[in-house]
């Protein structure tokens, strides 16, 4: 490794990692930011996101690894910390870089960043660390404190999911959220199938395969998608395989009427008006007017015309629309999001107990609010990218017992593809959990409801 060459890249890491924990910035978007700006070649491109997302979710796990030499009180600034933290990870998790190429790059960086005394005591601590390997974590006595460490997941999370789920699944859960998530695509079903998309793409040398959860889906190993003509065609788009499934849930026939109460950045929306056939009238709402942007841009780009879109607040639809007058109602509710661990990982840091329960407030009062707005005979659909009981299930039973009217829909089983039927975890017919290790895909909670 040429030192200036391992300098930029991690130099480019660190201040990732500095805009995620000193600045709240979302590591997915800064991490794309960064690729967009430094102009690396792809192997440093995918070091470069190894190296970011590696750091953030191991952080637990590597604090734990740098307490021994780190003295006890001592303020250690945050970019030192972060690029301790990025150092001890290629230490302990990369085997292909030699341990003196990692030292040097960051006590060159720590040069340059806060001069010859800061660099010292990089030097020192990394020194140190190869000298003894770091700390047992097998050796620490409290059992959920040696979870924590060993899973670096915080032990309120682990001891939830625990006495949610039980602590294989919990392990697996873990695991899975230090997987790598593969791309994936959805065909635009009013541009072309899924077999012509597959020959293009591998005419173009990407290595793709088709998905197994949904028809439109197509898994994308390799290869750029963004840069390839059939994405600024509109005849495909960047979505998640189990998130692909919720318009299916949805079941919107061709001509009617549906609401999105939630809809940015727009995924599902589109997939919905591609499966009613662009026909009938998608009313997308969204509170933020840069989401609303985001939805308007996706229909544009694959050629819809049926979506229409609003900022609105999702708990005051019913001062905007009759009562009734909706087909089909889709809430894909804000959450706290960890299904999705695996691409923003320090959501695992940030979120709180007690927001999970003001989370849990919020999606309630959105359903309430929404569920006048639909048809007798009409089909609701409640969504979320979290595997919470109390945002799920919990929230469903909650709804079920203040709306009469409303009861769970069992046919949605039979809308699901049959390894979904399998291998997923079933609350009643109408109610769908898909852990993350399930699939290798985003956790996922999909319910529906049909309206007396």
């Amino acid at each position: 490794m040429n030192d200036d060459h391992g300098v930029a890249v991690r130099s480019a890491a660190l201040d990732v990692l500095l805009k995620v924990s000193r600045e709240g910035a979302y590591s997915q978007l800064a991490l794309h930011h960064a690729i967009e700006k430094s102009g690396f070649h792809s192997q440093d491109t995918a070091l470069l996101t190894q190296m970011v997302y590696g750091t953030i979710q191991w952080r637990l796990t590597l604090d734990y690894h740098l307490k021994p030499f780190l003295k006890k009180g001592a303020r250690t600034k945050p970019w030192v910390k972060e690029l301790l933290r990025l150092s001890v990870y290629q230490l302990a998790f990369l085997d292909k870089i030699p341990h003196h190429a990692v030292v040097n790059v960051a006590v060159e960086i720590a040069k340059k960043r806060g001069g010859q005394r800061v660099s010292g005591f990089v030097n020192g601590v990394l020194r140190a660390y190869i000298r003894t390997g770091g700390p047992d974590v097998q050796t620490i006595q409290d059992a959920w404190e040696r979870k924590e460490i060993l899973h670096s997941h915080p032990r309120w999370l682990l001891k939830r999911w625990t006495s949610q789920y039980g602590e294989e699944a919990t392990v697996a859960i873990c695991k899975a959220n230090h997987t790598p998530p593969d791309v994936t695509i959805r065909v635009n079903r009013l541009k072309w199938d899924r077999k012509a998309c597959l020959s293009t793409l591998r005419e173009a040398h990407f290595d793709v395969k088709e998905g197994n959860l949904s028809s439109d889906a197509i898994v994308l190993k390799k290869g750029k998608i963004i840069d390839h003509p059939i994405y600024k065609e509109g005849k495909v788009t960047i979505q998640d395989e189990s998130s692909m499934l919720v318009a299916r849930a949805l079941d919107a026939k061709p001509g009617q009427r549906v609401l999105d109460a939630c809809s940015g950045p727009g995924g599902k929306t589109t997939h919905i008006a591609e499966l009613m056939d662009d026909t009938g009238e998608i009313l997308a709402l969204d509170i933020y007017e840069h989401k609303i942007g985001l939805v308007r841009s996706q229909a544009a780009r694959l050629g819809l015309s049926s979506i229409k879109t609003m900022v609105a607040d999702a708990r005051r639809t019913g001062e905007i629309f009759p009562k009734e007058s909706f087909d089909r109602i889709l809430i894909d509710a804000p959450c706290s999001g960890f299904g999705v661990i695996r691409r923003k990982p320090e959501i695992k840091y940030e979120k709180t107990a007690e927001d999970v329960a003001s989370i849990s407030r919020l999606q309630r009062e959105i359903l309430d609010a929404n569920a006048p707005l639909l048809k007798k005979s009409g089909v609701l659909v409640y969504s979320t990218c979290t595997i919470d009981k109390e945002e799920n299930v919990f929230a469903v039973q909650d709804f079920l017992k203040t709306h009469p009217d409303f009861t769970i829909d069992t046919s949605l089983v039979e809308r699901l593809p049959e390894v979904v039927r399998e291998k997923s975890l079933w609350f009643a017919d109408g109610m769908c959990q898909i852990l993350p290790q399930h699939f290798g895909t985003d956790g996922f909670f999909i319910a529906a409801f049909l309206k007396r």
